[in-house]
């Protein structure tokens, strides 16, 4: 390799590193996140949210957004809003006061059944294992 075609080779990495720095410095900091959590999600394997369909079981991989909890004594249940960076889904498990570990910001890996609510995709008592915080 000649010493003026190793310099072009170089320049090129240094120009796309210093894009993908202008890129970090200047995007909004939502859409990183999206696309890290996305990009995640993609690399474990799992189901994007904006894919799955009703009636299918999936496994994803994203974080708690929102945890609620409804501690109504006939009917006590938590709710929470899963995003993976393509979508957001609502996991619900129902006859459940608190979870420990089920909080706001917590990485998740969640496999349940898609279901429809109110024109939203919902899972109904998921089964989920909690990955490292965020």
């Amino acid at each position: 390799m000649s010493s003026s075609a190793g310099r072009k080779a170089g320049a090129k990495s240094a120009t796309g590193y210093f894009r993908r720095l202008g890129r970090r410095l200047t995007e909004d900091l939502d859409q990183l996140d999206a696309e890290q959590l996305a990009e995640s999600a993609d690399a474990s394997g799992a189901c994007r949210v904006s894919e799955c369909r009703r009636g299918e079981e999936a496994t994803m991989l994203g974080r708690l957004r929102s945890v609620d909890s409804c501690p109504q004594a006939a009917g006590a249940n938590v709710q929470a809003e899963f995003f993976d960076g393509t979508d957001a889904i609502t996991l619900v498990w129902i006859g459940r006061r608190r979870i420990p570990g089920i909080e706001s910001g917590r990485h998740i890996m969640v496999r349940g059944r898609i279901g429809e609510r109110e024109g939203r995709k919902v899972i109904y008592n998921p089964y989920y294992e909690l990955r490292g915080n965020s």
